[in-house]
Protein backbone atom coordinates (compact mmCIF):
# COMPACT_ATOMS: atom_id res chain seq x y z
CA UNK A 1 0.00 0.00 0.00
CA UNK A 2 1.13 3.48 -1.00
CA UNK A 3 1.23 6.06 1.33
CA UNK A 4 1.56 9.97 0.01
CA UNK A 5 0.94 13.08 2.30
CA UNK A 6 -0.95 16.07 1.51
CA UNK A 7 -1.23 19.76 3.05
CA UNK A 8 -4.51 19.68 2.26
CA UNK A 9 -7.40 16.93 0.53
CA UNK A 10 -9.95 17.83 -0.86
CA UNK A 11 -12.94 15.93 -1.51
CA UNK A 12 -15.24 16.81 -4.05
CA UNK A 13 -14.41 18.55 -7.52
CA UNK A 14 -17.96 20.75 -7.99
CA UNK A 15 -18.36 24.24 -7.66
CA UNK A 16 -17.12 24.24 -3.81
CA UNK A 17 -14.64 21.97 -4.00
CA UNK A 18 -12.71 23.66 -6.79
CA UNK A 19 -12.81 26.98 -5.68
CA UNK A 20 -12.02 25.97 -2.24
CA UNK A 21 -8.70 24.25 -3.99
CA UNK A 22 -8.20 27.78 -6.15
CA UNK A 23 -7.78 29.68 -2.99
CA UNK A 24 -5.79 26.91 -0.53
CA UNK A 25 -2.91 26.24 -3.58
CA UNK A 26 -2.32 29.80 -4.04
CA UNK A 27 -1.47 30.05 -0.51
CA UNK A 28 1.79 27.66 -1.16
CA UNK A 29 0.70 24.59 0.62
CA UNK A 30 0.00 21.05 -1.33
CA UNK A 31 -3.26 20.46 -2.34
CA UNK A 32 -5.33 17.11 -3.56
CA UNK A 33 -8.24 17.37 -4.78
CA UNK A 34 -10.38 13.92 -5.05
CA UNK A 35 -13.36 13.53 -7.54
CA UNK A 36 -14.74 14.06 -11.29
CA UNK A 37 -16.00 17.18 -12.45
CA UNK A 38 -18.75 14.79 -14.26
CA UNK A 39 -20.09 13.85 -11.19
CA UNK A 40 -20.88 17.25 -9.79
CA UNK A 41 -24.80 18.23 -9.88
CA UNK A 42 -23.84 21.49 -11.77
CA UNK A 43 -22.19 19.14 -14.84
CA UNK A 44 -25.18 19.05 -16.55
CA UNK A 45 -26.72 22.06 -15.12
CA UNK A 46 -27.07 25.54 -17.19
CA UNK A 47 -25.52 28.43 -15.20
CA UNK A 48 -28.35 31.19 -15.22
CA UNK A 49 -28.44 33.01 -12.29
CA UNK A 50 -24.64 33.50 -11.58
CA UNK A 51 -22.90 36.78 -11.18
CA UNK A 52 -21.37 37.68 -13.70
CA UNK A 53 -22.67 35.13 -16.33
CA UNK A 54 -24.92 35.65 -19.00
CA UNK A 55 -25.12 32.19 -18.85
CA UNK A 56 -23.55 28.53 -20.16
CA UNK A 57 -23.05 25.11 -19.26
CA UNK A 58 -22.03 23.57 -15.86
CA UNK A 59 -19.69 21.66 -17.60
CA UNK A 60 -17.79 24.43 -19.34
CA UNK A 61 -17.41 26.38 -15.99
CA UNK A 62 -16.24 22.95 -13.86
CA UNK A 63 -13.39 22.79 -16.56
CA UNK A 64 -12.46 26.02 -16.75
CA UNK A 65 -12.38 25.88 -12.98
CA UNK A 66 -10.26 22.74 -12.53
CA UNK A 67 -7.90 24.08 -15.13
CA UNK A 68 -7.53 27.35 -13.31
CA UNK A 69 -6.69 25.05 -9.96
CA UNK A 70 -4.65 22.84 -11.82
CA UNK A 71 -2.68 25.48 -13.45
CA UNK A 72 -1.81 27.20 -9.74
CA UNK A 73 -0.44 23.82 -8.54
CA UNK A 74 -3.29 21.53 -7.12
CA UNK A 75 -3.51 17.86 -7.97
CA UNK A 76 -6.24 15.83 -9.20
CA UNK A 77 -6.96 12.25 -8.11
CA UNK A 78 -10.44 11.02 -10.41
CA UNK A 79 -10.92 8.16 -7.82
CA UNK A 80 -13.55 6.84 -5.45
CA UNK A 81 -12.47 7.69 -1.67
CA UNK A 82 -13.09 3.76 0.25
CA UNK A 83 -13.12 5.40 3.86
CA UNK A 84 -12.16 8.17 5.96
CA UNK A 85 -9.85 7.41 9.11
CA UNK A 86 -8.63 9.32 11.79
CA UNK A 87 -4.50 8.64 13.70
CA UNK A 88 -4.16 11.35 16.72
CA UNK A 89 -4.07 15.03 14.52
CA UNK A 90 -3.49 13.08 10.86
CA UNK A 91 -6.47 12.40 8.72
CA UNK A 92 -5.96 8.94 6.49
CA UNK A 93 -8.09 8.85 3.05
CA UNK A 94 -8.00 5.44 1.61
CA UNK A 95 -8.63 5.18 -2.01
CA UNK A 96 -10.16 2.34 -4.04
CA UNK A 97 -6.69 1.77 -6.04
CA UNK A 98 -5.40 0.70 -2.13
CA UNK A 99 -3.75 4.55 -1.93
CA UNK A 100 -3.35 5.86 1.17
CA UNK A 101 -3.56 9.09 1.47
CA UNK A 102 -2.48 11.43 4.89
CA UNK A 103 -3.20 15.08 5.82
CA UNK A 104 -4.01 17.54 8.44
CA UNK A 105 -6.41 19.45 6.87
CA UNK A 106 -9.99 18.35 4.74
CA UNK A 107 -12.36 20.24 3.14
CA UNK A 108 -15.15 18.03 3.03
CA UNK A 109 -17.21 18.92 -0.48
CA UNK A 110 -18.90 15.66 -2.07
CA UNK A 111 -22.34 17.42 -2.64
CA UNK A 112 -25.44 15.95 -1.95
CA UNK A 113 -27.36 12.79 -3.55
CA UNK A 114 -30.18 13.78 -5.58
CA UNK A 115 -33.32 11.15 -4.72
CA UNK A 116 -34.27 10.17 -8.27
CA UNK A 117 -37.19 8.65 -9.84
CA UNK A 118 -35.49 5.57 -11.18
CA UNK A 119 -37.08 6.00 -14.48
CA UNK A 120 -35.50 4.32 -18.11
CA UNK A 121 -33.97 7.62 -19.18
CA UNK A 122 -34.44 9.91 -16.68
CA UNK A 123 -30.64 10.19 -16.21
CA UNK A 124 -29.93 10.97 -19.69
CA UNK A 125 -32.48 13.96 -19.45
CA UNK A 126 -30.98 15.93 -16.35
CA UNK A 127 -30.33 19.40 -17.72
CA UNK A 128 -32.37 18.47 -20.66
CA UNK A 129 -35.90 19.48 -18.89
CA UNK A 130 -35.33 17.15 -16.14
CA UNK A 131 -34.16 18.89 -13.32
CA UNK A 132 -33.79 18.45 -8.90
CA UNK A 133 -33.94 21.88 -8.33
CA UNK A 134 -36.92 24.18 -9.05
CA UNK A 135 -34.82 27.49 -7.25
CA UNK A 136 -32.04 26.50 -9.59
CA UNK A 137 -33.87 25.75 -13.03
CA UNK A 138 -37.36 26.90 -12.32
CA UNK A 139 -37.02 30.68 -14.41
CA UNK A 140 -35.42 28.32 -17.71
CA UNK A 141 -39.33 27.73 -17.81
CA UNK A 142 -40.99 31.06 -18.30
CA UNK A 143 -44.75 30.36 -20.02
CA UNK A 144 -43.72 26.62 -20.01
CA UNK A 145 -46.03 23.73 -18.79
CA UNK A 146 -43.95 21.82 -15.99
CA UNK A 147 -44.47 18.77 -13.89
CA UNK A 148 -43.59 18.73 -10.16
CA UNK A 149 -43.28 15.37 -8.56
CA UNK A 150 -43.40 15.23 -4.87
CA UNK A 151 -45.55 15.58 -2.02
CA UNK A 152 -43.27 17.42 0.84
CA UNK A 153 -43.00 21.16 1.54
CA UNK A 154 -39.73 21.04 -0.87
CA UNK A 155 -42.19 19.93 -3.70
CA UNK A 156 -45.04 21.98 -2.90
CA UNK A 157 -42.97 25.30 -2.23
CA UNK A 158 -41.55 24.83 -5.82
CA UNK A 159 -44.46 24.35 -7.25
CA UNK A 160 -45.71 27.59 -5.15
CA UNK A 161 -42.66 29.28 -6.71
CA UNK A 162 -43.17 28.12 -10.38
CA UNK A 163 -46.34 30.05 -10.08
CA UNK A 164 -44.08 33.25 -10.41
CA UNK A 165 -42.82 31.80 -14.22
CA UNK A 166 -45.35 29.90 -15.41
CA UNK A 167 -49.07 29.29 -15.54
CA UNK A 168 -49.52 25.58 -15.90
CA UNK A 169 -48.39 23.32 -13.00
CA UNK A 170 -48.85 19.68 -12.23
CA UNK A 171 -47.97 18.14 -9.03
CA UNK A 172 -47.73 14.86 -8.89
CA UNK A 173 -47.66 12.72 -5.75
CA UNK A 174 -48.40 9.59 -3.62
CA UNK A 175 -49.62 11.99 -0.73
CA UNK A 176 -49.77 15.51 0.12
CA UNK A 177 -47.42 15.83 3.00
CA UNK A 178 -47.45 18.91 4.63
CA UNK A 179 -48.69 21.65 7.15
CA UNK A 180 -51.60 23.63 7.17
CA UNK A 181 -50.53 26.97 5.93
CA UNK A 182 -48.37 25.33 2.96
CA UNK A 183 -51.66 22.87 1.89
CA UNK A 184 -53.90 25.80 2.11
CA UNK A 185 -51.27 28.23 -0.43
CA UNK A 186 -51.52 24.89 -2.60
CA UNK A 187 -55.40 24.80 -2.60
CA UNK A 188 -55.80 28.58 -3.31
CA UNK A 189 -53.20 28.54 -6.24
CA UNK A 190 -53.35 27.30 -9.65
CA UNK A 191 -51.46 24.46 -9.31
CA UNK A 192 -53.53 20.73 -11.14
CA UNK A 193 -52.27 18.51 -8.46
CA UNK A 194 -52.30 14.67 -9.06
CA UNK A 195 -52.60 12.93 -4.97
CA UNK A 196 -52.30 9.51 -5.45
CA UNK A 197 -50.61 9.29 -8.56
CA UNK A 198 -46.82 8.21 -9.69
CA UNK A 199 -44.73 8.99 -12.80
CA UNK A 200 -44.19 5.60 -14.50
CA UNK A 201 -42.65 7.35 -17.82
CA UNK A 202 -40.74 10.38 -18.91
CA UNK A 203 -41.50 11.41 -22.66
CA UNK A 204 -39.05 12.90 -25.19
CA UNK A 205 -35.66 11.77 -26.56
CA UNK A 206 -33.81 14.75 -27.07
CA UNK A 207 -35.60 16.94 -24.36
CA UNK A 208 -38.46 16.46 -22.12
CA UNK A 209 -42.22 16.52 -23.89
CA UNK A 210 -44.51 14.78 -21.21
CA UNK A 211 -44.88 12.13 -18.87
CA UNK A 212 -46.98 9.34 -18.11
CA UNK A 213 -49.07 8.36 -14.71
CA UNK A 214 -49.98 5.10 -13.09
CA UNK A 215 -53.76 5.68 -14.37
CA UNK A 216 -52.45 5.95 -18.11
CA UNK A 217 -52.85 9.82 -17.76
CA UNK A 218 -50.57 11.66 -20.35
CA UNK A 219 -49.33 15.29 -19.74
CA UNK A 220 -47.80 17.56 -21.63
CA UNK A 221 -44.64 19.02 -20.00
CA UNK A 222 -41.13 20.79 -21.24
CA UNK A 223 -39.73 20.29 -18.09
CA UNK A 224 -40.27 18.04 -14.67
CA UNK A 225 -38.97 18.65 -11.30
CA UNK A 226 -38.35 15.93 -9.00
CA UNK A 227 -38.10 17.55 -5.90
CA UNK A 228 -38.19 14.80 -3.10
CA UNK A 229 -35.83 16.26 -1.07
CA UNK A 230 -31.69 14.98 -1.26
CA UNK A 231 -30.01 12.50 0.92
CA UNK A 232 -26.77 14.27 2.26
CA UNK A 233 -23.04 12.67 1.10
CA UNK A 234 -22.05 12.71 4.74
CA UNK A 235 -21.62 8.47 4.83
CA UNK A 236 -17.57 8.86 5.07
CA UNK A 237 -17.41 11.97 7.48
CA UNK A 238 -19.70 9.20 9.90
CA UNK A 239 -16.67 7.26 10.67
CA UNK A 240 -14.52 11.06 11.76
CA UNK A 241 -17.28 12.13 14.25
CA UNK A 242 -18.17 14.90 12.14
CA UNK A 243 -21.52 16.66 13.95
CA UNK A 244 -24.68 16.87 11.85
CA UNK A 245 -27.15 19.82 11.87
CA UNK A 246 -30.36 19.59 13.55
CA UNK A 247 -31.95 17.88 10.56
CA UNK A 248 -29.43 14.95 10.54
CA UNK A 249 -28.74 15.71 6.85
CA UNK A 250 -26.08 17.97 6.56
CA UNK A 251 -22.85 18.41 7.90
CA UNK A 252 -22.51 21.78 10.62
CA UNK A 253 -20.24 24.40 10.11
CA UNK A 254 -19.73 27.81 11.58
CA UNK A 255 -19.22 31.01 9.46
CA UNK A 256 -15.40 29.37 8.80
CA UNK A 257 -16.84 26.53 7.24
CA UNK A 258 -15.39 24.63 10.06
CA UNK A 259 -17.02 21.38 11.57
CA UNK A 260 -16.55 20.43 14.96
CA UNK A 261 -13.01 18.34 14.03
CA UNK A 262 -9.68 20.28 13.95
CA UNK A 263 -8.65 21.01 10.51
CA UNK A 264 -11.94 19.80 8.87
CA UNK A 265 -13.79 22.13 6.79
CA UNK A 266 -17.21 21.81 4.99
CA UNK A 267 -18.67 23.57 1.88
CA UNK A 268 -21.28 23.37 -0.44
CA UNK A 269 -24.43 21.52 -0.80
CA UNK A 270 -23.07 18.95 2.10
CA UNK A 271 -23.63 21.92 4.39
CA UNK A 272 -27.20 22.57 3.25
CA UNK A 273 -29.60 24.55 0.96
CA UNK A 274 -30.28 26.53 -1.16
CA UNK A 275 -28.58 24.51 -3.84
CA UNK A 276 -27.27 27.62 -5.84
CA UNK A 277 -23.68 27.70 -7.44
CA UNK A 278 -23.07 31.05 -6.06
CA UNK A 279 -23.31 29.53 -2.39
CA UNK A 280 -21.46 26.16 -2.95
CA UNK A 281 -18.42 28.58 -4.47
CA UNK A 282 -18.79 31.24 -1.59
CA UNK A 283 -18.65 28.53 0.92
CA UNK A 284 -15.77 27.26 -1.11
CA UNK A 285 -13.47 30.59 -0.93
CA UNK A 286 -14.11 30.41 2.94
CA UNK A 287 -13.35 26.69 3.23
CA UNK A 288 -10.05 27.92 1.19
CA UNK A 289 -8.99 30.11 2.78
CA UNK A 290 -9.57 28.96 6.09
CA UNK A 291 -7.84 25.35 5.67
CA UNK A 292 -4.92 26.99 3.89
CA UNK A 293 -4.57 29.01 6.88
CA UNK A 294 -4.90 25.73 9.19
CA UNK A 295 -2.72 23.68 7.20
CA UNK A 296 0.14 26.95 6.92
CA UNK A 297 -0.14 26.64 10.82
CA UNK A 298 0.85 23.01 11.13
CA UNK A 299 3.61 23.34 8.72
CA UNK A 300 5.12 25.87 11.14
CA UNK A 301 5.12 23.50 13.87
CA UNK A 302 7.18 20.93 12.50
CA UNK A 303 9.81 23.31 11.03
Amino acid sequence: MTEEFYDVIILGAGPAGLQAALHAVRRKVSVLVIGEIAKSSAFRAHIENFCCLEGGSGSEMLQLARSKAEASGAGFLEEDVMSLDREEDVYIVEMESNQRLKTHALVLAMGVSRKTLGLSGEKGLVGKGVSYCVDCDGPLYRDEPVAIVGGGSAAVSGAMTMGSYTSEIHLICNKLDVGKQLAQSLKDSDVIVHEGRKVTNIKGDDTVTGVLLDDDTELTVNGLFIELGAKGAVELAGNLGVILDDTMQYIAVNKKQETNLPGVYAAGDICGPPWQVAKSVGEGCVAGLEVAAYARRRKSRTI
